[in-house]
């Protein structure tokens, strides 16, 4: 069945005003019932929701739960449009609902997206929200997101960081500064050696944040391959030549077109060629160790490739030349094609199996990121065509791998929506958009102080084909994002029964002053420790260190002997972990 276009525009202006300060945002946060039950007999199914911080855009859906095992690589959809494999997919989501700060609630009927009655069972369900009512809030003057940003929300020991950081290649921005003081701007000079030249985002080392990786090519030879740097402050980046050979990764054949850069997990390096230029098939994802060895590669031009589009006037190759990395999968998309993918290279490598690289493909058919979908269209739905919009030029992904692909020339529309399995959900605007140029949207999403949508206002300089690079707001702005996810079971009693897998409830109240609740889910008995930390990582109180059994348990945290402010509680039980914020008033 096709799928409408989903357009949601508001209407009110797109920045707010600013003065000198720290940036210090309102963060928009979700809470719910972690488990709810639900009988499957045809009524309706409201759950409570709590949103606080900002106003907000709200979405729910309902997903399978623990099927992946059984979902093999499956294509289908109008023209084929989606592609799974190993994941739970989705089965009904609602239209944007705008709600205020407060209670409010989500209603579902049971009914699956085409109106089916959906079996009994256990689901999983998520509600992801976005700030599409209120105003932008500067963070920098200097930097607007491109292809060529990213975030370090990870300390060098894997928690939260307090102030996040913003980078470039050449260039740092530590988030909660003044957005007015652009002496704050970290800058190191990058060069390379004559004839290379830099592509895509940089990648910092989850261990050093000294040290970044880039991509680079050499248009003479047609080669590339990945560079190590050390990031020095006020001065000249030092390249590594203890790596790789004389600081060079192992070098392979790479066409000139941008790249997408450099994506790491912290035990392989990840980078892609693109080459929507030229007339022969080409895209590669290539897999690198730590020290910049090539340990496999993954040829890509069965979906990247399409010799119908070429010869229909379209291009042969449609990228990727974005990439963003996220719980060690990778989003691909690029503005000269239709696609978007996740990607599993660590699947891959344990399997040796190319199949198993794909979780998902969001294609032509589903109205949503499509190109030459229109009835007027020179080349009716030919994908690889950088000639048409929408315009796609960033990708990034929440925690819980809800993608958000930049989007303009398609009405007053800010970023297409994806859900965790590709399902397009629609189009979103924020407050007063219009159909103006658009050069991204970041999510940061890493439990720090800062968490939420980062985004330019380029609009400002009209459209893609009515540029006015005068008329550009070029700085860097914040908007409320949160998403949470839960269950939703026929079980007769959800306390009697152990839940399938761990998870971990906001607490509630949020903000509190001076107790709060933590719930949480183990499946299997086994000791449980709580702890929380504070905004510079240090650990402040332990609630929980004891052997508890499974099912589902709630503690309570009394601050009243500490300052206000905003703190860390991190969940651990049999090998899994979950970190959440909390602020406590006083």
């Amino acid at each position: 069945m096709k799928k409408l276009l989903l357009l949601i525009v508001a209407v009110t202006f797109a920045a707010a005003p600013v003065f000198a300060a720290e940036f210090a945002p309102s963060l928009l946060k979700l809470s719910a019932e972690p488990v709810i039950q639900y009988d499957f007999d045809g009524s309706d199914l409201t759950i409570p929701v709590d949103v606080s911080g900002t106003t907000a855009g709200l979405i729910f859906c309902v997903f399978t739960r623990g099927q992946a095992a059984n979902i093999t690589s499956t294509i289908n959809g109008y023209l084929g449009w989606h592609q799974v494999n190993k994941i739970d997919t989705c089965v009904y989501y609602s239209t944007l609902k705008s709600v205020p700060i407060g209670a409010t609630s989500v209603t579902w009927d049971g009914k699956d997206q085409d109106g089916g009655t959906v079996a009994a069972g256990d689901y999983n369900y998520y509600l992801w929200a976005f700030d599409n009512q209120g105003t932008k809030t500067l963070v920098a003057t200097h930097a607007f997101p491109t292809l060529c940003n990213m975030f370090i929300e990870k300390d060098e020991d894997g928690l939260p960081m307090a102030n996040p950081i913003f980078y470039l290649l050449n260039s740092r921005w530590t988030i909660g500064s003044d957005p007015l003081d652009d002496t704050l701007l970290q800058t190191s000079t990058v060069s390379g050696a004559t004839g290379w030249s830099f592509r895509g985002d940089a990648c910092i080392d989850p261990t050093d944040h000294t040290m970044q990786y880039s991509e680079v090519t050499n248009a003479e030879s047609g080669q590339g391959g990945i560079v190590k740097f050390k990031f020095v402050p006020g001065g000249d980046a030092e390249l590594q030549t203890d790596w790789g050979t004389d600081g060079y990764s192992d070098i392979v054949a790479i066409p000139q077109d941008n790249e997408p850069g450099v994506t790491s997990n912290g035990d392989y390096l990840y980078t892609v060629d693109a080459n929507h230029h030229s007339n022969d098939p080409d895209a590669d994802f290539f897999i690198y160790d730590m020290e910049g060895t090539l340990i496999d590669q993954v040829d890509m031009t069965e979906w990247w490739s399409d010799p119908d589009d070429l010869e229909a006037g379209g291009q042969m190759n449609g990228g990727p030349n974005d990439m963003f990395f996220r719980h060690g999968y990778n989003f691909l998309n690029c503005h000269c094609s239709c696609l978007v993918q996740m990607v599993d290279p660590i699947g891959y490598l344990d399997s040796g199996d190319t199949e198993d690289f794909y979780l998902w493909t969001n294609g032509n058919g589903d109205y949503v990121l499509d190109h030459n979908f229109e009835e007027t269209a020179q080349i009716p739905w030919a994908c690889m065509d950088f000639n048409v919009g929408p315009y796609t030029y960033t990708i990034s992904a929440d925690d819980n791998l809800f993608s958000i692909v930049n989007a303009y020339d398609v009405g007053a529309s800010t970023f297409g929506l994806l859900a965790p399995d590709g399902t397009g959900i629609g189009y979103l605007a924020v407050a007063g958009e219009t159909a103006g140029w658009k050069r991204g949207e970041l999510l940061l999403d890493g439990n720090t102080p800062f968490d939420g949508m980062y985004l330019d206002n380029m609009a400002t300089g009209g459209s893609h084909y009515e540029w006015n690079a005068d008329l550009a707001d070029g700085q860097l702005y914040f908007l409320g994002h949160d998403s949470i996810a839960g269950i939703i079971t026929n079980a007769v009693s959800v306390d009697e029964g152990a839940p399938a897998a761990f998870s971990v409830a906001q607490n509630s109240p949020n903000p509190f002053n001076p107790t709060t609740s933590i719930s949480f889910n183990i499946a299997d008995a086994g000791n449980v420790s709580i702890d929380v930390f504070n905004v510079a990582g240090q650990r402040v109180d332990t609630l929980v260190d004891e052997y508890l059994s499974a099912g589902s348990h709630t503690v309570t945290w009394d601050a009243a002997g500490f300052s206000a402010g905003v703190y860390f509680y991190t969940v651990k039980s049999n090998g899994f972990s979950k970190t959440m914020k909390m602020t406590l008033l006083k």
